[in-house]
């Protein structure tokens, strides 16, 4: 029997704006490409990216995520994993270089960390945002929160850069994409092993961890943390959650490969109807 809870699951409207608007002026930018339309094939993922994006941080599932570690760590997969990658494939070589001529990219360039300390950097924040002592420090500073999960959404984007860049230069060629996937996977698997290794330790359950996380997103005085079924919340629940990071991240390597690693733009719109 699920406990009730009183909790407002609302949308965020503000972020539903952004979105739309990013949505518009790609599609504006793309009449501008002779080569390209909006029923093609990169569109179609750019605009998934959106949607992934809006649903993942902006809708009720943002908090109803944080009920179980298993749905929180399937949505900061999406969120890290999937949407970056699918919003880079999404982005035209054309549209690309046009952007990429603007003063403001020039500016955002020079910031930009070369991917391999982008990958080490978010490994090791990845990390420690799962520690019980940092996600202590989150549920008395939201502000601090935010900013670190906006830090980890940009760095994911310089990590997916050398597989799956929208200039064809950029990317890595077969010999180095496969060390440089290797690596990613090794650096990621200390923030998978953390819960598996936790639910072996603490037995059935980690009441420090589970407060803690559910406290990240919803006032403690309107919400049971027990409203999910019995395998939520437990040791099953803390190794699921190690276990569907892994997996994510590995088949998001491999779906990325094949959508755009080893194309150019041409090859991605063939057989587009």
């Amino acid at each position: 029997m699920f406990n009730l809870f009183l909790v407002e699951l609302t949308w965020n409207m503000p972020l539903l704006l952004c979105v739309i608007g990013m949505a518009v002026l790609y599609g504006l930018s793309l009449n501008r490409l002779p080569d390209i339309k909006l029923y093609h094939k990169q569109p179609r993922f750019f605009f998934l990216s959106l949607g992934l994006l809006y649903v993942t941080i902006g809708s009720p599932l943002t908090t109803i995520s944080h009920l179980s570690f298993s749905l929180h760590m399937m949505q900061m997969s999406i969120l890290y994993f999937i949407i970056p990658p699918l919003l880079l494939v999404g982005i035209p070589n054309q549209l690309f270089q046009r952007i990429r001529k603007t003063a403001i990219a020039g500016r955002i360039g020079k910031w930009i960390l070369t991917p391999k300390i982008a990958l080490i950097i978010f490994a090791v924040m990845f990390l420690m945002y799962h520690l019980p002592v940092v996600l202590h420090v989150f549920t008395q500073n939201p502000f601090v929160h935010n900013g670190y999960i906006y830090l980890l959404f940009l760095l994911s984007f310089s990590m997916w850069w050398p597989i799956v860049s929208p200039d064809p230069k950029q990317r890595l060629g077969d010999g180095q994409k496969k060390q440089y996937v290797f690596l990613s996977g090794v650096l990621l698997m200390p923030a998978c092993l953390l819960f598996v290794i936790s639910a072996l330790l603490d037995g059935a359950n980690n009441p420090f961890l589970t407060q803690i996380t559910a406290l990240l997103c919803m006032p403690s005085q309107s919400i049971s943390i027990h409203i999910l079924p019995t395998p939520f919340n437990t040791k099953y629940d803390q190794a699921m959650a190690g276990f569907l990071m892994l997996g994510i991240h590995k088949m998001s390597l491999m779906a990325t490969a094949r959508l755009g690693a080893d194309r150019s733009d041409t090859q991605i719109e063939k057989g587009d109807s």
